[in-house]
């Protein structure tokens, strides 16, 4: 072998051994944080996408529930940790797109701080109303509070909440009027709501479900822009007659800032298959939330389109906390 090519082939192997040394991602165990408590739907989505990527990659992907200070606790500590791959972080809209825009104390930047994966799940609001109140769709709904202004009445799990984001959008998109009665939670509004203290709620499906099959609460519509396959039965608000209507909840996966692309794209390919389960699917349906997944691209357009969606309405309403 002539000495100029000995020389090539010694210095292609100096620089592929680095390469070469790289153990295969995941080489141990990833951490999803979760910046909600326990049994929420977040934690539920988290819990399942990483019991199906535990199975798929060979490592184990363990939930790191970090609540508190509306997901800011958890965002923050997910947007400062080492981007190797190691540390993921599965949250909503709420983290995302309406709390960064709600409060003025928020040190994550939604945009430039993560580098978004995938879409996991959508989840619509559901519209429902006490049986007491005369309406069985949205366009008598809008009549009776066109007719009765400041009369009827919506709780929501707090100011802020994606339940009461949901009712102001309703009301700038139709003209109406209608009254928000802020809770400490959802709990304690979808029993104000049962007992026929507060007229209407946008809610989770899974959370009054069974209010809705037992009588106690009226479906009228859902807040995505169609129709979910845990109520195919109830038509959108789009299609009742507010065209372009929409508060979808959704979930997505994101990593810190300057992860490596190949890491990505790997949760990104993995993700896609693990949603084509029969199991998944039927899991999620079950609970109000129809599984959805993305390119990191495609994500990280949705991201920057809420941001600035929710940005419009919270100034629009003049809401801001401090």
């Amino acid at each position: 072998m002539h000495p100029n090519a000995q020389w090539l082939c010694a210095l292609l192997a100096l620089c592929a051994a680095p390469a070469l040394a790289q153990p295969l991602y995941p080489a141990k165990t990833v951490r999803i944080i979760v910046p909600y408590p326990p049994g929420g739907g977040n934690d539920i989505v988290g819990r399942a996408y990483a019991e199906e990527l535990t199975k798929r990659m060979g490592q184990s992907f363990i939930v790191d529930n970090r609540g508190g200070a509306s997901t800011i606790i958890g965002a923050e500590l997910a947007a400062k940790a080492p981007p190797d791959g190691y540390t993921l972080m599965i949250s909503s809209g709420t983290t995302f797109a309406i709390v960064p825009n709600l409060k003025s104390k928020v040190r994550y930047d939604p945009i430039r701080d993560y580098d978004p994966v995938s879409l996991l799940a959508t989840e619509p609001y559901l519209l429902v109303v006490h049986p007491s109140v005369p309406v069985h769709n949205v366009k008598e709904l809008i009549a009776l509070a066109k007719a009765k202004p400041g009369q009827l009445t919506y709780a929501s799990a707090s100011i802020g909440s994606g339940g009461h984001l949901s009712g102001e959008l309703f009301d700038l998109m139709t003209g109406t009027r209608m009254r928000h009665i802020p809770y400490k939670g959802s709990g304690p509004a979808i029993t104000d709501l049962a007992g026929g203290h507060v007229s209407m709620m946008y809610s989770t499906i899974s959370s009054v479900h069974q209010l809705v099959v037992n009588g106690r609460l009226r479906a009228i519509a859902v807040t995505s822009p169609k129709r979910s396959p845990a109520a195919p039965d109830v038509p959108t608000v789009a299609e009742s007659g507010v065209p372009d209507y929409d508060t979808t909840q959704w979930n997505a996966m994101v990593a810190p800032r300057g992860a490596p692309q190949n890491v990505i794209e790997r949760l990104s390919s993995e993700l896609a298959a693990v949603v084509k389960s029969p199991e998944v699917r039927q899991r999620f349906t079950t609970l109000g939330l129809d599984p959805e997944t993305s390119t990191p691209q495609q994500l990280g357009d949705h991201m920057k389109r809420q941001f600035a969606r929710y940005g419009k309405l919270i100034k629009a309403l003049g809401i801001k906390e401090d």
